[in-house]
């Protein structure tokens, strides 16, 4: 497999680009591996990476029941921050964070990570205090690019939202990031396939789990179209769908439900936006960037009604539309271009679960509500750890599904300025 490097990349844009060898294997599945990580999505293929990189495992598949990325990796707005404020959250996301900076090099892969800043718009003196004491507390403890902007530094920045002193939702200042920012989704999923590959894991697409086979407390076997694969040790790392998996396995009710959220992108544009916009106020969430295409790429609030579709409705369509004029007015003769949604899957806390189960062999990685993406680097870094020594690692020892039991609630589903706002 070609090593990506400037002069390759010069030498095929001179030979007509003949000469690249394929990016990742198409492999049979075996009979039997060390691992199998269920879910060929961002975070299972960072586990199945760090698996083999950190812990030197290297008889590991990912089975993947479509094709690789079709599921929530390429359905979200690519949003990259650790503005959280909760411990546990706080040091797992700026771990995440840490990874994302040098992440193009660890996998020799360009995954377009872009570090614009984050800035998170506040509407009222009380957002700017409970804002100041989240972003105080983010710099205490390792997040050194937490700022509060005022107005007038706002409006050097971003010269266009809409400052209307009678705005519905005046704009008083904002809270920001800087090394937050986005990433491009594929090439992240890209990146760790083909990285993965080359530490000799298999990555079986069109493969789904049709069957689990349980004896004496732990999985002997997954029951898949591609006949049947034992495993020493098996991931499930399968976002809404996880509830469906643990059902498969004989198990109990999950803390988790699957909610769809919905993302947008408009026709492309020029160069308007540098940076990701946050906006959440009066019940209404809103967040937008500008694509390297131009396409302005937006989002809201999740549906709450629980559903597997990936498909929109119209009124998310009208409620982020309403919050998109209130703050980018500029932006209302544009033209939508596509309309998706992917399925999250929602703890009851706002927080995810990265913990062994009732099986002797079975590790779970869910419950990712609406940061997902961005924890994809730490996710798979401490899942590896976790499968490859079967006892978690400090980060992750409160992301357990027996926290609710202790009375431990991680609750931060946004770490924004507002304790409403998602993230």
């Amino acid at each position: 497999m070609t090593r990506f490097s400037g002069w390759n990349v010069l030498w095929q844009g001179m030979t007509g680009q003949k000469g690249w060898s394929r990016q990742w294997r198409d492999p049979q599945p075996k009979s039997h591996y060390d691992v199998i990580i269920v879910g060929g999505g961002l975070h299972g293929l960072a586990t199945a990476y760090y698996l083999a990189s950190n812990h030197g495992i290297r008889n590991i598949a990912v089975l993947e029941k479509s094709w690789l990325g079709g599921g929530n990796a390429g359905r979200n707005t690519t949003i990259v921050r650790s503005n959280y404020a909760r411990p546990g959250n706080r040091e797992f996301y700026e771990h995440s964070l840490k990874l994302w900076e040098n992440l193009s090099h660890d996998l020799n892969y360009n995954v377009m990570f872009s570090q614009r800043s984050h800035i998170a718009l506040l509407h009222s003196p009380g957002a700017i205090d409970g804002a100041a004491r989240n972003y105080n507390t983010m710099r205490l403890t390792g997040t050194p690019d937490a700022e509060i902007w005022d107005l007038d530094r706002l409006k050097q920045a971003v010269p266009h939202l809409n400052y209307a002193p009678d705005a519905r939702f005046p704009i008083m200042g904002a809270a920001v990031q800087t090394r937050a920012g986005t990433a491009r989704h594929d090439a992240v999923a890209w990146g760790y396939a083909r990285a993965a590959d080359q530490l000799g894991v298999d990555i079986v697409q069109n493969c789904g789990v049709t069957g689990i086979v349980r004896e004496a407390g732990r999985i002997t076997a997954l029951e898949t179209p591609r006949g049947r694969i034992t495993a020493g040790k098996i991931g499930f790392s399968v976002a809404g769908n996880t509830s469906r998996l643990w059902t498969m396995a004989g198990l109990g009710r999950l803390p988790i439900e699957s909610h769809k959220l919905q993302a947008f992108v408009s026709e492309p544009l020029k160069p308007l936006l540098d940076q990701v916009v946050v906006f959440g106020m009066g019940g209404s969430h809103f967040y937008i960037s500008q694509s390297d295409k131009g396409g302005m790429v937006f989002g809201g609030d999740l549906d709450w009604y629980k559903s597997y579709a990936q498909r929109g409705n119209l009124p998310i369509v009208q409620d982020v539309a309403e919050a998109a004029m209130s703050v980018m007015p500029c932006l209302g003769r544009v033209k939508l271009l596509r309309h998706w949604a992917g399925v999250v899957d929602m703890s009851m806390d706002g927080s995810h679960f990265i913990c062994r189960t009732p099986l002797d062999n079975l590790y779970l990685n869910t419950g990712w509500n609406y940061g997902g993406f961005k924890a994809s680097p730490a996710s798979g870094w401490w899942f590896a750890d976790l499968i490859a020594n079967d006892r978690p690692a400090p980060m992750i020892a409160n992301f357990d599904l027996k926290r609710f039991e202790r009375g431990l609630q991680i609750d931060e589903r946004g770490a924004g300025p507002d304790p409403k706002l998602h993230g």
